[in-house]
Order: C-alpha cells, then structure tokens, then sequence
C-alpha cells in the first residue's frame, strides 16, 4: 500500500538527510525505524506525510502520490496523520474537545462514543473535561495521539510517541494502542528509540545510518542476527569479542559464568538490573559485559562458556 521509491531528500546539496529510500508497508502493517538522533527518522515521516518537497524519488499510497507544499496549499495527506514531538493541541479546550475537533458535529452521539473510545485506549478517561494546558507533556501526548485516530486514519505516523510518558504508563498504553491499531487495521510507521516498541509491537524494522538504510527486515531476525554491532546496540549492550582472530557478537544473555572453562576473566564490577546482575569484566584485554542471577566481587576471577559458538 506504500511504496517509497528510492527518494532522497537535502536541505542543501551538502546535507543529505535521506539518501536513496526504498521500502514497501502493506496494509494495517506496523514498521518501526530505528537508529541514532540525527539519522533522518523524523524527515522520513515529513516526507510521507507530504510535508517536505523531495529532490529525487516517489511516494505512493495505493494509486496516489504523495506530494510535498509545492503541490499543495495545505501539505498533508487527508488519508495520513502524523503526530511530531510538538503536539500542536488547543490548549484552552478540554482533553475531549480536542478529540472531537475532527469529529462530525452533525452525529453528536456517534462522536461522543467515538471520543470515549479513544479515551479508554489512551488511558485519559478521568482527564477528559481537563484543559490540555493543565496536562503533563506525557499526557498531552497521548492526547495528540487520540485526536490523531479520531478519523481513523490509514496510516498514523508517530514520532517518538511514547518519549515523555513515564514508564508504568507506557507499557499498557503501548499494548493498548498497537492492538488497537491491529484490530482497526491501521498501518503505522514509528520513529523511535526504544526497542520495546520495535521488538514488541512491529512486523517490519529498518535500521538507519549514516542517512542511509542499514537492514530492512523482521524485528525477530534483526535481532538474533545483526549485521554489525550498531544495529545490536540498538537493543541491548553488546560485546563484541575477538576469538582466534575473529570478531563476534554477543548479547550479554549469550555469556555464561560456569564452573569450568578455559576461558578467563576476571570481574570489575557488578550493576544490580532488578531480576538479574550485569556483571562488568575483562576477557583478553576486552570489556564485557555478563546477565547472571548472582552479585559477584571485584577481582573474582570466573570461566566462561559463550553460547553462540564452541571454543575449541
């Protein structure tokens, strides 16, 4: 259903921000892009979105093509929404009332059902008569997502959606949204830093570097088989050890402590992570890092097994 076609896009011929995109989101799919600050995530949204005016390339949706402000007085697909890190909500109005802005007013009872709907899946339900500007930067986030699938849009466009909502809202906000989103079968791109939102929640992940696409493929397959140690950073600490002259990767869930092993190393420190110790240590002049259920003292020395490759 969208087709980006090799675009790119520069504020100037020195700055390429996107550089030779091509990728393909089916219906009611959900893609997540990942990558540093700066790697052109958000200006991809802008450019799907119709915002921006690309130098090279094209964007389809079904049969249309998304074109930038030079094609249109007011940029943006009626199809799309798009909520960017600044919210742009009516500060002056209620929770319910910004929803209900892009709401017929000619089937009251059919908005106001549909306002209570989006309430429940953004959890905002006992905020709804509150005057945004009296709201939290988190809540007047998930508020902009509500307003944003008032409509029931195609394809939602978020960016770092979940950045200022506290942890012990996001997780059931998260689940809540996708599953709704799944269930309306509304497609959604999410720019974002968070691998819970990748690993979790999308069918498709591509990796950006360098304003260039890194890896496209599953959440699943990108993980257990990263291309290099950036893309594995991305959703974990990563050890990336030579062995016999070969360079390898591993999480620190594929290092084991066990009794025997001709492998050595020697403790430096160890960081209490809630169900598990991140112990600190060093194998051959490497720092790694180890998930183990123990606290260990500095200077223990301990043998090691790595789980991914046999050690001969």
């Amino acid at each position: 259903m969208l087709q980006v076609n090799n675009i790119t896009f520069g504020y100037s011929k020195k700055k390429i921000v996107l550089n030779n995109f091509n990728f393909k989101l089916n219906e009611g799919e959900h893609l997540c892009l990942m990558g540093e600050s700066g790697c052109g995530k958000s200006t991809l949204l802008k450019a799907i979105y119709g915002l921006i005016d690309l130098n090279e390339g094209t964007i389809f949706w079904k049969e249309n093509q998304i074109l930038g402000p030079k094609h249109h007085l007011v940029p943006g697909m009626d199809f799309f929404k798009y909520v960017a890190q600044d919210f742009d909500l009516m500060p002056y109005i209620s929770v319910s009332e910004n929803i209900k802005k892009f709401l017929s007013r000619f089937y009251p009872e059919e908005s106001e059902k549909r306002t209570q709907e989006l309430l429940e899946v953004i959890e905002m339900k006992a905020f709804e008569n509150t005057k945004v500007k009296n709201l939290s930067g988190g809540q007047q986030q998930r508020v902009a997502i509500a307003r944003a699938l008032a409509k029931e849009p195609e394809l939602l466009l978020l960016d770092e959606p979940f950045g200022q909502i506290d942890n012990f809202k996001k997780n059931s906000l998260r689940r809540r949204l996708f599953a709704y989103l799944k269930e309306k079968n509304i497609a959604c791109i999410v720019a974002t830093h968070d691998k819970n939102d990748a690993l979790s929640f999308a069918d498709q992940l591509i990796v950006i570097r360098n304003h260039k696409i890194l890896v496209n493929n599953t959440p699943k397959e990108i993980y257990n088989t990263p291309k290099e140690k950036y893309v594995a950073a991305l959703f974990d600490d990563v050890n990336e050890i030579t062995i016999n002259n070969k360079k390898y990767l591993f999480y620190p869930h594929q290092l084991k402590i066990v009794e025997e092993s001709k492998l050595k190393a020697l403790v430096l420190n160890s960081y209490f992570k809630g169900s598990f110790w991140l112990i600190e240590a060093e194998f051959e002049k490497q720092i790694i890092f180890i998930k183990h259920p123990l606290f260990l003292e500095k200077e223990t020395e301990i043998n090691l097994d790595f789980l991914k490759i046999e050690i001969t």
